[in-house]
């Protein structure tokens, strides 16, 4: 009895456990292509550094390109749920696709950037409509704890996704690891199949339909404030990533080894995170825990240029800022995320966050840009300190907002207000 009562209360609630564990097995399918993706490209076709970048950009630009339109197409869809396990199925499908044409000595970088861009776009089909889903699933004052629930899963997906696909790639090869990743999008189908949720009514189409999520995140103060710290931030880090492997490898002499392991502890770090987060939540607000969050996640990267020294010590500053950065990145996700769940309000919710992800996929792409001209104009760690500074600036975004005063979760009928109003 008590190791059930130790149970979140919501996955001893079955419609909500079987979506959870979908979500979970998902993203470990993810982590399983981010990696084997890649490594098809490079060991099997032998892809150059200008394939790669095509490849990665045909990865990222369904993002760009397709979060508002479909976000639109998906508010006026009366079965989203039915739509999920669609693109979950069609990801599935694209996937098994490169082994089977390796399998026929088919395989082609030509396929993989087509599969990569197909992926990418039932991925942004499938998010749109899993925000409107959540909502129909779980009640207001359980918005912190799912999103704490559905975090932890990334987190530990970010931890055993890579190694399940590092051992796959060794076992199976490459595109053959891929067949893993299908069953995961099959898996996940499968017990969306079995919930059925009441979900809200579709939109109807009106003028300015298309428009009216981009609208109501210019005009909202605590989103555009959300938007706005959120956009900084993927710019800067950005800029930053673009540099990083390149600087810790070259300038700071670290092998492809104790990286990997850097990384890892990033992701015990988001575990850490994601199972605490909840609790700051409670704690001291969401507004607080915003600010908290995007300063835990910025302030620790600017160890990352600042290291320097005996390796040991080197060594011991990059695992504390990939851990307490990772752990304040789950914070923001939790907090944001429901805050984004209660304020929007049903009607448009797949457009709002269609729109919302369409402006903050833009700062990628720039971000990664200025990294590389800065990079090569000033040097790795000047262009660091540059990307590091600015992203911890993001939360001057916040600070004047009324989201940044808030203490409990709004209602989406009403504009978000500050803690004390009336």
């Amino acid at each position: 009895m008590a190791l059930v009562e130790r149970i979140p209360a919501l996955l001893r609630e079955r419609t909500f456990r079987r979506y959870w564990t979908g979500q979970t097995i998902s993203l470990v399918g993810d982590q399983i292509s981010l990696i084997a993706i890649p490594l098809a490209a490079v060991l099997i076709l032998g892809a150059d550094a200008a394939e790669m970048g095509w490849l990665k950009t045909a990865e990222l630009l369904p993002a760009l390109l397709l979060n508002l339109p479909l976000g639109a197409w998906a508010d006026r869809q009366a079965r989203r749920r039915r739509v999920m396990i669609a693109a979950d199925l069609g990801r599935a499908a694209l996937m098994l696709t490169l082994p089977v044409a390796y399998a026929l000595d088919a395989l082609t970088l030509g396929q993989l950037y087509a599969v990569a861009f197909g992926v990418g776009a039932l991925t942004v089909l499938f998010e749109v409509c899993n925000t409107t889903l959540f909502v129909a699933l779980v009640p207001t004052e359980r918005y912190v704890q799912a999103n704490s629930l559905v975090n932890g899963s990334r987190s530990m997906s970010w931890l055993a996704g890579p190694g399940i696909g590092g051992v796959l790639v060794q076992v199976l090869t490459a595109p053959l690891a891929l067949v893993a990743d299908a069953l995961t999008y099959v898996v996940s189908a499968g017990y969306l199949a079995r919930i059925k949720p009441v979900e809200p009514p579709p939109a109807p189409v009106a003028k300015g339909h298309f428009t009216e999520g981009l609208r109501w995140v210019v005009h909202d103060r605590s989103m555009r404030a959300l938007f706005s710290a959120s956009g900084t931030v993927q710019f800067f880090n950005y800029m930053f990533h673009t540099l990083f492997v390149l600087y810790v490898t070259a300038d700071l002499g670290i092998d492809a080894g104790l990286l990997g392991l850097m990384l890892g502890a990033g992701a015990v770090g988001g575990l850490v995170g994601a199972v605490c987060g909840g609790a700051v939540v409670r704690r001291i607000g969401i507004g607080a825990s915003l600010v908290t969050g995007f300063l835990g996640f910025t302030l620790p990267l600017l160890l990352i240029p600042l290291a320097g020294g005996p390796l040991p010590l080197v060594v011991a500053v990059l695992f504390a800022a990939e851990f307490l950065s990772c752990a304040g990145v789950m914070i923001v996700d939790i907090a944001a995320g429901s805050f984004q769940m209660a304020a929007i309000p049903d009607a448009i919710r797949a457009r709002v966050m269609g729109a919302f992800r369409t402006l903050n996929h833009g700062f990628r792409p720039l971000g990664a840009l200025a990294g590389g001209l800065l990079g090569t104009a000033i040097g790795l760690r000047p262009t660091l300190w540059i990307a590091t500074g600015g992203a911890v600036l993001a939360v001057l975004w916040l600070l004047p907002s009324p989201l940044a005063r808030m203490r409990e979760l709004p209602t989406s009928e009403e504009e978000p207000a500050p803690v004390g109003a009336a």
